[in-house]
């Protein structure tokens, strides 16, 4: 082939894939992106969701590149075309510098792109959903902060509400426009606590205070589950929950807050952790003795009453 064919070549092959990449993309953004999990219910979803369709706007055209490429020579360069020509390779078969080096700086600068990008869109919405222990790094800028404790156990999930006496439920509902922390612990063995449409996942430990931000953007339900191994029951362990208007969400805390008032007396003082009880999952869920390791709590007790 001579030179002139082949920037012909060069040039025709870009030229289709930078209408198909432009095209595709458009299409993928306005159409499907919307649709994308987990959605956006929360300031954190929302930003999964828009981390994930920017993603996937850079690494499409980067994978249609070699999909025009394979197509256009397994069309134009097919060897049972009539009257092809036997490929021959010359000296530039062996490699062109202006690619490799064009190759090379494109990529580099995609990867230090999506690396800057990525660590922003961590920092800038407060740890983006995930569990930043007891002690966050990086917090919301809202001064107006619900409080919401996610206790652990085998195999359920309970809340309490510290900003309406303590209360605890098994029902978690929160407010609409609402940034709200989400205290995630246990008081038996490891879990996670992953609210998917919510895009919120923390890690639930026992003794420790993992704690994870978002702002609620929209109304409706969504799914609660352990998404770490935790036992017998661990598939069982998932719930729902609802994000309520605000109005709402204040008269269900405060009828429940009075219904609870003589059950709450029985739990110990709020605390954003607590001491895992011995006997588990067959035991209580919380300590019933002063001290924290009583002769009923040690593994392999024997029980006064037997």
């Amino acid at each position: 082939m001579s030179q002139g064919t082949e920037t012909h070549h060069f040039r025709r092959m870009i030229a289709i894939w930078v209408v198909l990449s432009a095209a595709l993309d458009l299409v993928f953004y306005f159409v499907v992106g919307p649709h994308v999990p987990p959605g956006a219910m929360t300031s954190s979803a929302g930003g999964a969701q828009f981390d994930f369709n920017v993603l996937f706007l850079i690494a499409f055209p980067v994978m249609l590149a070699v999909w025009v490429y394979w197509a256009y020579a397994l069309i134009v360069w097919r060897g049972s075309r009539a009257g092809a020509d036997e490929p021959e390779g010359g000296p530039k078969a062996r490699g062109h510098l202006g690619i490799q080096i064009g190759w090379i700086a494109t990529t580099t600068v995609i990867v230090i792109g999506v690396f800057v990008f990525g660590t922003v869109e961590l920092v800038a919405p407060a740890g983006a959903g995930g569990g930043e222990g007891p002690s966050p790094i990086w917090t919301p800028t809202s001064h107006d902060v619900l409080p919401v404790q996610v206790i652990a156990q085998q195999w359920e999930f309970t809340y309490r509400y510290p900003t309406f006496g303590g209360f605890e439920t098994s029902q978690l509902m929160i407010p609409d426009d609402t940034t709200i922390a989400f205290h995630v612990t246990s008081v038996d063995v490891i879990h996670s606590f992953w609210a998917y449409q919510l895009g919120v996942k923390a890690d639930a430990n026992p003794s420790e205070d993992n704690v994870a931000y978002t702002t609620t953007k929209q109304l409706g339900g969504f799914t609660v589950r352990c998404s770490e191994l935790c036992g017998l029951w661990h598939g069982a362990m998932y719930d729902y929950g609802r994000v309520l208007p605000k109005s709402q969400f204040f008269v269900w805390a405060q009828s429940t807050e009075r219904q609870n008032a003589a059950n709450t007396k029985d739990l110990p003082p709020f605390a954003y952790t607590y001491v895992p009880d011995a006997n588990g999952a067959n035991g209580g869920l919380y300590p019933d003795n002063v001290d924290q390791y009583s002769k009923v709590e040690q593994y392999g007790a024997t029980n006064p009453s037997q």
